[in-house]
């Protein structure tokens, strides 16, 4: 359990690292970054790369936004398997819906509970 808790730590980090590098020493912005990353999950698990990299490390390459991406390309790929062409078009969706839900449902509860003050 030890070494799973260390992959998931340090790919996990390393992804999160990359991403406060670009923050810090490029002009790219934090939105265009995340959608980079969505973007990078779903080509490397496209390429059939980012596969072995979930199981590797688990939570450290899941949870992230490449994990998203490689959630919503495996959502594809079953859902063309299963119903077609149309499955292009709802498999990612049903394949993320329980965390974009999670999300929007946890984010609802923060802005309940917390007092919202401008910058």
């Amino acid at each position: 359990m030890l070494w799973s808790l260390t992959k998931a730590f340090l790919v996990g980090g390393a992804i999160c690292t990359i991403g406060q590098v670009l923050v810090l020493k490029t002009k790219v912005t934090p939105a265009r970054i995340l959608v980079g990353y969505i973007v990078t999950g779903v080509i490397l698990s496209a390429l059939g790369l980012y596969g072995p990299l979930a199981e590797f490390a688990g939570a450290g390459a899941t949870v992230p936004l490449t994990g998203f991406g490689h959630a919503l390309t495996n959502g594809v790929k079953k859902a063309v398997q299963e119903i077609g062409f149309m499955g292009a078009f709802t498999g990612g969706l049903t394949s993320t819906a329980a965390g974009i839900a999670a999300a929007v449902f946890f984010g609802a509860i923060t802005a309940l509970v917390f007092k919202p003050r401008p910058k």
